[in-house]
């Protein structure tokens, strides 16, 4: 499944330069342009798009504008900001923008935004993958060159899917980024899923299921049908009655994680009881 990209800039050349540089990404579809904030919210507004590369300085709304309108939209499309002013960061920092690159486009610097832009979306749905090549372009001047050496392979889950790296979690109308090992536990309440760590739970997109599916299995241990536990954060194995335990982790709470009768036994064996 291709991500949606929309280019925001009030300057025909630059859409068109953007264009591309992006057709090194098979993965990314283009599929609309705006010359304007307000043409690009109305398209926004009726197409969901996966990221905008929006332009800062554009007559009228201006793109930071446009992105504090964007910043609560429910499934809010990422927003990558390419600009001709450095004086803007701050600003694109408050609007949980994903990237701020500055004209002219320095490659390496748009590679590195394409990638996280892949990690963000294949943690949200698993549908993209982060791409394998770089573009096919000479190191900028002064940058260093790439370092070739083989780097060692992600973790994969049982099924051979790659775990995840980081898990995009809701608060306070925010996205934010965790990694697997901040978290102690992983919880259903009601028809939503919570990741805990060890002062706050975060509200996720994922079903239970999902995330078991989708994570390190060395790290993540199902104890029951409403609960995903880290390993590393278990601190004590309780037997409670009729063969089942309940595991008390290191949150702030110390709290304690029901071990279905079926999955203490598997426990058992994986801690070597």
């Amino acid at each position: 499944m291709k991500l949606r990209a929309l280019l925001v800039d009030d300057e025909s050349p630059a859409r068109k330069e953007l264009r591309y540089l992006l057709q090194d990404y098979p993965d990314l579809q283009i599929i609309g342009e705006a010359a304007n904030a307000i043409e690009a919210l109305e398209l926004i507004n009726n197409l969901d798009y996966s990221v905008v590369f929006l332009d800062i300085d554009m007559p009228g709304l201006k793109g930071i504008d446009l992105a504090r309108q964007l910043k609560d939209k429910k499934d809010a499309p990422a927003i990558i900001f390419i600009t001709a002013h450095e004086e803007f960061a701050v600003d694109a920092f408050c609007v949980n923008a994903l990237d701020y690159l500055l004209k002219p486009i320095n490659t390496k610097r748009l590679d590195q935004a394409i990638k996280k832009l892949f990690v963000l979306h294949g943690a949200l749905n698993g549908s993209a993958a982060v791409p394998t090549t770089e573009p096919s372009s000479s190191p900028e001047p002064g940058e260093p060159t790439a370092n070739t050496q083989a780097q060692p392979p992600r973790p994969s889950t049982e099924n051979g899917t790659r775990a995840l790296e980081v898990i995009p979690v809701e608060q306070r109308g925010k996205t934010i980024l965790l990694r697997p090992e901040e978290i102690i536990y992983i919880y259903t309440d009601k028809d939503n899923v919570f990741a805990k760590t060890q002062k706050e739970s975060y509200l996720t997109r994922f079903t239970l299921r999902d995330l078991e599916a989708r994570l390190n299995p060395n790290l993540f241990f199902r104890t029951h049908r409403c609960y995903l536990v880290n390993i590393k954060r278990m601190r004590e194995l309780v037997p409670y009655f009729n063969g089942t335990y309940s595991v008390v982790v290191d949150d702030q709470e110390r709290s304690e994680v029901p071990v279905s009768r079926t999955q203490s036994r598997k426990l058992k064996e994986i801690l070597g009881l």
